[in-house]
């Protein structure tokens, strides 16, 4: 089921961008040039920011409603919307995966886990969230 979660968009003017909040995600906050931008960017900015916090152990918080967030004084005045949450950025389920490379990378791969005291899909899921950076 995709998550919704509400945000608030400070209007912007002539010489300043459109504001957004993301009031359950603390923190996540993004901006852009007209109203289109500004939730398009909120969109890839609460993205970003679920996917750091699973990385991290976090936990994802759930989604307000508009209402609870209408009534606040700090937003009277802004306009509110709703960025779609795939499931899949909130599942952190494994899933067995079959991929090809050359031997020869997957010995580098093979060393680089063992010296960490990783297996193989625990030191590429730590490359790839970042967690652990390969030496060139």
């Amino acid at each position: 089921m995709i998550s919704r979660y509400p945000i608030a968009i400070e209007p912007g003017t002539a010489d300043s961008a459109w504001g957004v909040v993301v009031p359950d995600v603390p923190g996540c906050f993004s901006a852009g040039d007209s109203l289109d931008e500004a939730v398009a960017l909120a969109e890839e900015a609460v993205a970003a920011w679920l996917d750091s916090a699973l990385d991290l152990g976090m936990t994802i918080p759930p989604p307000s409603t508009l209402e609870s967030l209408r009534v606040r004084p700090e937003f009277s005045g802004w306009v509110f919307a709703v960025v779609a949450v795939s499931p899949a950025w909130l599942d952190d389920a494994a899933e067995r995966v079959n991929i090809t490379l050359p031997k020869r990378v997957l010995a580098r791969i093979d060393a680089d886990a063992k010296a960490l005291g990783l297996t193989r899909s625990g030191y590429i899921a730590s490359l790839s969230t970042g967690l652990i950076h390969r030496a060139a």
